[in-house]
């Protein structure tokens, strides 16, 4: 095979693990990362079912993904007296694995810096798809040109960006926002076995206001129609939170205190991303970029299966793109479709009073076991190719 050259924008996750493929099939890949290092720590992601396990397993990673993962956390409802209202399992939040993303991340790219160029503290500003290649620009590195260019790089996608159009063409807004901030249970306490545990949160109509999950020391969500607000500006943000959870009781207020002093703060969007197509030219999308989901509980799987397809189908192809993309989309299109109509919002902070008392019933109710099958089931939804198999038996 040519040594097709190929550019990943994004180093977290879906990023190293289509650059862990790419290699083994052979390709020479350039991973550009906008943080000066890898992130460390950060909130859990999971993993459920058949499939991710297979992909984790033909990747080589499952033993030490399961040796790093953490215990499951369940979170109690609580009223502003801390009285319990319900339970919201560990078994449904956290998957078959968790494990703290920048565990995750780094699992990843110790599979692939020795053998793929990784650019930190770096960013595309231009691309130019021709017949012949991307010409690329960065904000430090010199110009270059890549026969292939993927968008790895999450919901705000700069990739997506400046191949396909702005944001608001494909990003839409769920009606609920979110934040953390701070160490989780697992990243607080490396050392601690990995056993289950339990966080409170204090539910009010249209809030959630949690302390000591898996996902963050401290984490918000709360109802709201979209925000102006700069995405770099994290004091304007602890404003928004701290207006939005003013008066309210428990621990609260103790926890706006704290909030400035916390490291790993950031507020976004609950969103989702629907695009007709997510390949154009040279150029495809991955993961949250391509097929993002806010908080729906697919996103890391659908991004280690997405980059095991999109890998596949260009070694199959002998990296002729104009094959293995429209392959990979359409594969992907169909996996994530139940992804896409999921959000985690109106599930977690509904925005009545009514609405808390019919989710805390449904909770407890044989609606909410369909669900969690249904949910795995979905999770399994695809027809894996054994590539590494078909490649190997050439």
């Amino acid at each position: 095979m040519r040594k097709t050259t190929v550019l990943i924008s994004g180093a977290s996750i879906a990023g190293p693990a289509l650059a862990y493929w790419l290699d083994r099939y052979g390709f020479t890949v350039t991973v550009v990362e906008k943080a000066p290092a890898l992130r460390q720590g950060g909130q859990a992601v999971d993993f459920t079912g058949h499939t991710h396990m297979t992909v984790l397993e033909r990747m080589g990673i499952l033993e030490d993904v399961k040796a790093r993962q953490t215990g499951k956390t369940d979170m109690v409802i609580v009223d502003e007296a801390g009285n319990q209202k319900a339970l919201i399992s560990g078994d449904f939040t956290g998957g078959d694995i968790e494990i703290l993303r920048g565990d995750l991340s780094e699992v990843m790219y110790e599979r692939t810096a020795g053998q793929c160029e990784y650019l930190f503290d770096d960013t595309i500003t231009a691309l130019a798809d021709t017949a012949d290649g991307v010409h690329v620009e960065f904000a430090n590195a010199p110009a270059r040109t890549f026969d292939l260019v993927i968008g790895a790089d999450g919901i705000h996608s700069r990739v997506r960006k400046l191949a396909f159009g702005p944001e608001e063409k494909f990003v839409k807004h769920q009606g609920h926002y979110y934040s953390i901030a701070g160490a989780s249970n697992w990243e607080a306490h490396p050392d601690a076995p990995r056993e289950r545990a339990v966080s409170y949160a204090l539910n009010t109509p249209g809030r959630l206001a949690s302390l000591g999950s898996s996902k963050a020391g401290q984490m918000y969500l709360f109802a709201s129609p979209k925000l102006d607000f700069d995405r770099d500006d994290l004091d304007a943000q602890r404003r928004i939170l701290a207006e939005k959870f003013a008066g309210l009781g428990w621990e609260v207020p103790k926890m706006l205190a704290e909030l400035p002093g916390l490291k790993g703060f950031f507020l976004d969007s609950i969103a989702k991303v629907t695009m007709k197509d997510f390949v154009k030219g040279r150029v495809a999308l991955l993961g949250d970029a391509g097929y993002g989901n806010t908080m729906a509980g697919f996103g890391t799987g659908l991004a280690v299966v997405g980059a095991y397809v999109l890998a596949g189908e260009l070694a199959a192809a002998d990296g002729d793109h104009t094959v293995a993309f429209p392959r990979y989309q359409e594969m992907m299109k169909r996996y994530s479709k139940l992804a896409g109509g999921a959000n985690a919002g109106p599930f977690l902070a509904p925005k009545t009073a009514l609405g808390l008392r019919v989710r805390n019933w449904f909770l407890t109710s044989w609606a909410f076991d369909m669900m969690m099958k249904s949910t795995e089931k979905s999770k399994n939804d695809i027809e894996l190719k054994n590539y590494p198999e078909i490649l190997a038996g050439r």
